[in-house]
């Protein structure tokens, strides 16, 4: 069988969208069209509903659902870490319980792992899971949760041996959130959004069925979720409009068309880093009279250079089979600059308008929200500092950094 190639690829999503748009389908049929097609999340292998692509090739994939303006598949962290996972790590019976409700946007996901004493040292959590039976009872606080608010299932990991050392001790769950004892309180961001939650957990229930990996085997299971994360986020996206998956947030039965013209007109939003941005911020530069400035000019070249270096060290990434291990560490930290020199030289460009409200200019209100969330992605999916020790300790064999001896049960460690 000869390899797909990228113009394969353009022609049968190209085709098969002629054949199936229509503005007048609700979300809910059109995302169970796009999966039964195989083409929500196209990465995946085809026992998980997917078709084995590259990143690459999913790239254009969506690329052309944007060129040809039709909602893109559902987005969230059920397709961008539950779905992989639970194919990496779940039994067929899970694969088949968990994958298609994500595939057809039927369920959202959030991810319950960072808690108030456990963040960049995530093996220090310390909500508990204990059995009862065929099931287990959830106690425990979850912060940092992305997408709290609207999630019909979570990602949660929670201690299931205390007796054990702290890595070893921990269990993976798919969690239903929506049951008596999980109260969700949004944490409200300088964006003037939402999109972190805390999460309190009180004697919540999960079936045993719901175990994925394995007892006491979370961590491995944590660690492929957090690599697909850190791979995402060093990715680059496809700016594609899509809705907000889920039953809770209510947009499945609005027609496509109409969600299409709502998202054209409002705008809005953080924009996402990459070529397109620096495209615009160029425009914006010309228009505003700013690219004759030599020193703009020079900061300007910086940020193409360094918006280009990511891109060509991803495609790199990707097509080498010399990998080590640490792409996903080393393009996640690349994002984070980016934002910061995005925020940069952005703000050079509007000068004194950024000192206002993105409402209180006429052009550039982008901006505003860029550097807004800039803070962010040095924070979330694992700190600057916990990539940079990542790759010190896994890729050039820097030795750790002082602490107990790995072997030492849970209950033994100091906490807080």
């Amino acid at each position: 069988m000869s390899q797909i190639t990228e113009s394969d690829v353009k022609t049968e999503v190209a085709e098969w969208i002629d054949q199936n748009w229509d503005p007048d389908l609700n979300v809910a049929q059109w995302w169970q069209l796009m999966a039964d097609a195989r083409l929500s999340h196209t990465m995946l292998n085809e026992e998980a509903g997917g078709r084995g692509w590259s990143r690459a090739l999913n790239h254009v994939a969506l690329s052309v659902m944007a060129d040809k303006r039709v909602l893109g598949p559902p987005t969230g962290l059920g397709m961008m870490l539950a779905a992989p996972t639970i194919a990496t790590h779940g039994t067929d019976a899970q694969i088949r319980e968990y994958i298609p409700k994500i595939l057809n946007g039927q369920h959202a996901w959030c991810q319950l792992f960072s808690e108030p004493g456990a963040g960049s040292d995530l093996a220090g959590l310390q909500c508990k899971a204990e059995k009862d039976g065929d099931e287990w009872v959830i106690n425990g606080q979850k912060v940092w949760t992305s997408g709290g608010k609207v999630a019909d299932m979570g990602m949660l990991i929670a201690r299931t041996d205390p007796d054990l050392p702290k890595h070893q001790g921990i269990s993976y769950f798919a969690f239903n959130m929506k049951q008596e004892g999980v109260d969700v309180r949004p944490l409200t961001e300088m964006t003037g959004r939402a999109l972190f939650n805390e999460v309190f957990i009180t004697d919540g229930k999960v079936d045993n069925d719901a175990l994925i990996g394995g007892k006491s085997n979370g961590w491995r299971v944590a660690n492929s979720t957090l690599m697909f994360e850190r791979s995402h986020l060093g990715s680059g996206t496809v700016p594609v409009p899509t809705a907000i998956p889920g039953s809770i947030a209510g947009q499945l039965d609005l027609k496509v068309g109409d969600v299409l013209s709502s998202i054209t007109k409002g705008g809005g939003g953080t924009p996402a880093i990459g070529p397109r941005l620096f495209e615009r911020l160029s425009q914006l530069a010309q228009k505003l009279g700013r690219d004759t400035d030599p020193v703009i000019r020079d900061e300007m070249m910086k940020l193409h250079t360094l918006v280009e270096v990511n891109r060509l060290n991803m495609i790199r990434a990707k097509e080498s089979s010399d990998r080590t291990g640490a792409e996903g560490n080393i393009g996640k930290l690349m994002v984070s600059e980016l934002y910061r020199q995005f925020r940069e030289v952005g703000n050079m460009v509007i000068g004194a308008d950024g000192m206002l409200t993105s409402a209180e200019v006429n052009q550039g209100g982008w901006i505003h929200e860029v550097t807004t969330f800039s803070p962010a992605p040095s924070i979330y999916g694992g700190t600057d500092q916990v990539q940079r020790n990542i790759i010190g300790e896994r890729v050039l064999g820097l030795p750790k950094e002082p602490g107990h001896p790995k072997q030492t049960p849970f209950v033994d460690l100091p906490k807080n």
